[in-house]
């Protein structure tokens, strides 16, 4: 990471956001939470001159991390506006700084949310039982309406999930993976191939550090900065995959029949995305077998989506 990049908003930052906001404060703190290399995350606790306080958060992009032709401030604060309009638990945008005039890097401000993740392996058997509350809630994102001008700001994900394939060699991670010649030869073969289906709003990146609980409910689905759109398989395969890698198999059933249920449409090309999604292990597998047995586990997702797709094109 590049040392001149610092994690830390300034104070002249956070006053500047305060003042933004018309927050009039006394004083403030500032508290890291937990955040992807993609971006850097702050709580600021303000106190105010009425006696009040409040919580917001800063979210600044890591421009070590950005993706061409890809505006992250703005793909997750229009985002985090469509799911406040539909009702989706989700923290409320603030504030956009896409020039990183006022918090020093590009960023959004947002709402504060109560919760937190449950977190594998310690919560393992937790996150099997709610994988039925979980599906519910990506059906629901799946439904949020979006306009042809939203997409400007979205990503294709029919596009992005199947980054591997698209200068049409297979990359040299894959190369060396036990199953990447495999799985890159049959997603190269058949994406794109299937039945047209109508693009659902998506989350990209849905799993269990990016879903809040407070009180046995989700209180937020939370990162946004590759908010999408495109077919609804890719967000339902990332998702199963988890489960998977974590050992709970009848947990990942269970999502897809809850998921099912709740959407109203069945996924046939599931096994595909399924395929795609693998990929994403393959980039860095010393970052996601962090366990034993995890990569038995993914090979054995691998085989599963493998098996389906063959026995669905004959």
């Amino acid at each position: 990471m590049n040392p001149h990049i610092s994690n830390l908003p300034s104070a002249a930052s956070v006053s500047a956001v305060l003042d933004a906001l018309a927050f009039q404060y006394r004083e403030f703190s500032i508290h890291a939470l937990p955040a992807t290399y993609s971006n850097f995350t702050h709580q600021v606790n303000a106190e105010l001159k009425d006696g009040s306080s409040k919580r917001i958060v800063l979210r600044r992009y890591n421009p070590e991390n950005y993706e061409d032709g890809h505006d992250k401030p703005r793909c997750e604060f229009r985002a985090l506006k469509l799911l406040q309009k539909a009702g989706i638990p989700a923290p409320p945008p603030l504030l956009l700084d896409d020039t990183g005039e006022l918090l020093g890097l590009p960023g959004i401000v947002t709402g504060y949310v109560k919760g937190a993740p449950i977190e594998p392996p310690t919560e393992a058997m937790r996150w099997g039982e709610l994988a039925e509350a979980n599906a519910r809630m990506l059906a629901r994102i799946h439904q949020t309406p979006f306009s042809e001008a939203d997409k400007r700001f979205l990503m294709d994900d029919n596009v992005e999930v199947a980054w591997f394939i698209k200068d049409g060699r297979i990359p040299d991670y894959m190369r060396a993976d036990p199953d990447g010649e495999m799985v890159w030869q049959l997603v190269n073969e058949r994406w794109g191939r299937w039945k047209p289906v109508e693009p659902r709003f998506a989350h990209t990146d849905y799993w269990s550090g990016n879903i809040l609980w407070h009180g046995g409910d989700i209180s937020a689905v939370v990162d946004w900065e590759e908010a999408g759109y495109g077919h609804p398989a890719a967000d339902v395969a990332y998702a199963r995959m988890e489960y998977f890698l974590e050992g709970l198999p009848a947990a990942a059933e269970a999502f897809l029949r809850a998921y099912e249920a709740e959407a109203g449409w069945s996924l046939e090309e599931l096994a595909l995305f399924e395929l795609a999604a693998s990929a994403r292990v393959m980039t860095n597998p010393a970052g996601w077998f962090t366990r034993p047995y995890m990569e038995a586990r993914f090979r054995r997702f691998i085989a599963g989506a493998k098996d389906k797709l063959l026995a669905s094109v004959g």
